[in-house]
């Protein structure tokens, strides 16, 4: 038998059938194609300022879909596509069921790989929370009732924000999240490396050491729902697993379930609907 590359895995198509969530699909094209309606239906039918610099290069953007109350809570969104596709207009949609529940959302852009590396990603994340927080007050924001999330890759940078040195480094608070929601992320980002993506993703050992945040969880008072579709692959499962289990080793709270019956696309599919769980759970994590 060939000798496993990682885990149990030994052939890169075993790899692929775990973390390309399209293959399964009767059309791949589907699941982009409900993004981009819904996203042309949010910035049609909502108040949105589009564009906000919040960095020196092109792509360090966001975008802010403000609700009708001044001083609301706020709902950062962190967008998925394997950090080498889709941008922050693709995922406007997720401010349709958070805005009608009185949630300001902003949708960060960052540059994607091959042009940059993971690292750079990760930074770029960083410095979009970092302008919310010392920003989000002059779009009708509350920066003291911040949550953040994201999907697939956009779960990993939601990881990754929570252990940063908030304080040492941008001088805030070093837990300025007061609740933060993972769909289907990627905490261990090493069984990538065999996969389909690295030749966009182009991991290496260090970027593999330094970006797989199940293995480098910090103290941190955030609350965690993390969370994947029932119908995913047990790798996604498995991820979401042992990050659970890294954030209460480190005497973290943290929720773990799926969404029933969701797959890797229709698992975000809560933030469209007000009266979704996963917009009553920010709802009670958001209350002042």
């Amino acid at each position: 038998m060939p000798r496993p590359l990682y885990r149990e895995f030994s052939a890169q198509a075993e790899f692929d059938a775990q973390y390309n969530p399209s293959a399964a699909l009767p059309d791949p094209n589907a699941p982009g194609q409900h993004y981009v309606s819904m996203a042309t239906k949010a910035r049609t039918q909502l108040r949105c300022v589009l564009d906000v610099p919040y960095g020196p290069t092109l792509e360090e953007t966001l975008d802010i879909f403000p609700a009708d109350a001044p001083n609301a809570p706020v709902f950062v969104f962190i967008h998925g596509g394997y950090w080498r596709a889709l941008s922050s207009k693709t995922f406007s949609g997720v401010a349709l069921g958070l805005q009608a529940r009185g949630i300001t959302t902003v949708v960060i852009n960052y540059a994607l790989c091959p042009r940059v590396t993971i690292d750079e990603i990760v930074r770029q994340t960083r410095a979009a929370l970092a302008w919310t927080l010392r920003n989000i007050q002059h779009h009708g924001g509350d920066p003291e009732r911040v949550a953040i999330g994201g999907h697939s890759a956009g779960g990993h940078l939601t990881a990754m924000a929570l252990q940063t040195a908030w304080a040492d480094d941008y001088g805030l608070p070093q837990d300025p999240f007061v609740a933060a929601l993972p769909f289907s992320g990627l905490y261990d980002i090493e069984p990538l490396r065999y996969s389909y993506l690295q030749p966009a993703i182009q991991l290496d050992d260090g970027i593999i050491r330094r970006n797989s945040p199940a293995f480098s969880v910090r103290p941190c008072a955030t609350p965690l729902w993390i969370t994947w579709g029932g119908d995913e692959s047990t790798e996604f499962a498995r991820q979401s697993l042992i990050y659970h289990q890294a954030w209460q080793a480190a005497g973290n709270r943290s929720e773990l379930h799926a969404v029933p019956g969701a797959n890797h696309f229709t698992v975000i599919g809560g933030l469209e609907d007000a009266n979704s769980p996963v917009c009553n759970w920010l709802c009670q994590h958001l209350q002042p």
